[in-house]
């Protein structure tokens, strides 16, 4: 055989070979336990496999360019799962990674939350405790070196890269602080940073409590224990249990926080998919260390599947009240499967249904802009995803109603913002002209309860406000920054806060001054403790 022809057939053979591993990999994942039967009742199975075979092998051959295989097999494993529903994702190794670390409740590196801005890394707030915190690294401060080297223009993957690393290591960071001549250089030695779960915890008034919950992670039930724990030390006896906005997380967390406020071993969430094993019930736990507590939680269109869980336990077994609007409608279970090379696929094995019976997951269509798009379009439950026809009755026989999402049993609509504040927000205006006006005025930092009652954002300082949205090309719209000046007002003291008392636990306490939903929600705990029982 002539030594060209002989390559070629060679070359041939390993393309036949790759490609047959890969076709087998895959199949082998989403079909070996199942193969038998698959192939037995539609032998259109074969057919189909061939066919993406054939089109693997034709890219591969004739592409007018060398193709990245693992890109298209990638893409083929996306394509799939959208047929099946919204849930069920493939994620790469990395995004894996990165999941994986923020529900793990901890990271290594020094300790600050940042903000990319005017592209210069901006430190919006060191984790209390952490070694960024203990040096004395501040709110506004920004960091234009690091190890030496200028860090203007750094990317969000450049600074995980650069200022995460193992506990014990160390790196040097360069920083320029408002109202300092100077460069402020520290050497930061690493260490285990946690992820909070609980995002803020404090008083609202003499016995009313707020925690904010953002997540679900495995930290989540003792991060709980301890807010509850110091709000109680502080007399509180009635708590708003803030989940607008969670995403959720894990299922396991979702039943611990549902314990805490149910006494008794009650059903919390049942599953129930095809498969008989994919049906199970889960109780609390019976330790209900928030049980005597007076309790109302808040929800919104952003407040998914472990919050959902919650909250609809909540309100089908009379615990407390649930305001606010409907929630997301996510109620569907994924399994995790893990590939060998570190991605995974997450598929939808079961639905969540609430002590009721109601379905939490929210209808959806193959379209999946269109379904997340129906969640936030609106914030006015009254006419949007209740089906009547679908009756449900809580242990003390309220009717609550079907549909997808948990609709609260009162609601209480949220602001929507004007395109013009919206620019704001986007433009990160507030944090901007916040951290500058603090740090040019640093006597308005000494008693964070003085500045929270007595301190106003004068005209003066929306003048330079708006000139500063002007010189960042944000059009002004008089009629738009005057439907909105309260907010505007809250937005800028919020973020003076945060600089001025260095913590993050100020920039809420002030923001919740302009938040409609929780002012109206504190009034309602004598109907929390009607539904409840307590007196």
């Amino acid at each position: 055989m002539h030594p060209y022809k002989k390559r070629l057939l060679i070359r041939n053979m390993r393309r036949y070979t790759i490609i047959f591993i890969i076709a087998f990999f895959i199949s082998a994942i989403f079909w070996w336990q199942f193969a038998d039967d698959i192939f037995a009742s539609d032998s259109d199975i074969e057919s189909q496999l061939r066919k993406f075979n054939y089109i693997i092998y034709k890219i591969r051959h004739d592409y007018v360019e060398e193709p990245n295989l693992a890109d298209l097999i990638d893409g083929a494993i996306t394509g799939m799962l959208e047929k099946l529903d919204p849930h069920s994702i493939y994620i790469s190794a990395e995004d894996q990674a990165r999941i994986a670390e923020r529900f793990a409740g901890e990271f290594e590196g020094i300790g600050i939350s940042f903000v990319i801005q005017n592209k210069v890394l901006t430190v919006i707030s060191p984790i209390p405790g952490t070694p960024a915190d203990m040096l004395g690294i501040r709110a506004g401060d920004m960091i234009v070196k690091i190890n030496g080297k200028s860090a203007y223009g750094i990317t969000n993957d450049e600074v995980f890269e650069k200022l995460r690393g193992h506990k014990g290591s160390s790196v040097n960071v360069s920083i320029s602080r408002p109202g300092t001549q100077e460069l402020l250089e520290f050497e930061i030695v690493r260490d285990k940073i946690p992820i909070h779960s609980v995002e803020t915890a404090f008083m609202l008034n003499d016995n009313t409590g707020y925690i904010l919950l953002n997540q679900f992670s495995s930290t989540t039930d003792q991060e709980l224990n301890q807010a509850v724990d110091t709000l109680k030390a502080q007399g509180m006896t009635q708590l708003l249990f803030d989940l607008r906005g969670n995403s959720g997380g894990y299922l396991d967390q979702a039943v611990k926080v549902a314990s805490k406020f149910i006494t008794g071993e009650e059903c919390v969430v049942y599953t129930r998919g095809r498969n008989s094993e994919s049906e199970r019930r889960y109780k609390s736990t019976g330790a209900a260390e928030a049980g005597d507590l007076d309790l109302i939680v808040l929800i919104n269109s952003g407040s998914a599947s472990a919050s959902e869980i919650v909250a609809g336990a909540v309100q089908d077994l009379d615990r407390g009240l649930v305001v606010g609007t409907r929630s997301f409608g996510k109620g569907l279970v994924q399994t995790p499967y893990h590939l060998p090379d570190g991605s995974t696929v997450r598929l939808t094995t079961a639905r969540y249904y609430t002590p009721s019976g109601r379905l939490i997951q929210r209808p959806y269509s193959e379209n999946i802009s269109e379904y997340y798009a129906e969640a936030y379009q609106t914030e006015n439950p009254d006419s949007v995803g209740i089906d009547s026809s679908q009756v449900f009755y809580t242990s003390k026989n309220r009717v609550v109603f079907g549909g997808g999402g948990i609709h609260p049993d009162i609601e209480i609509k949220s602001k929507y913002l004007t395109h013009y504040s919206s620019k704001l927000l986007n433009a990160r205006l507030f944090f901007e002209f916040g951290s500058q006006y603090a740090a040019a005025h640093p006597e308005l930092g000494g008693d964070f309860q003085r500045f929270l009652h007595d301190f106003d954002v004068s005209e003066t300082m929306l003048a330079d406000f708006r000139k500063l949205a002007e010189d960042k090309d944000i059009e002004f719209d008089k009629k738009e920054y005057e439907e909105d000046i309260i907010y505007i007002k809250n937005m800028i003291k919020s973020s003076m806060a945060q600089v001025l008392f260095n913590r993050r636990i100020y920039y809420y306490q002030a923001r919740i001054q302009d938040d409609d939903q929780i002012n109206a929600a504190v009034e309602l705990f004598s109907k929390a403790r009607e539904i409840a029982g307590m007196k």
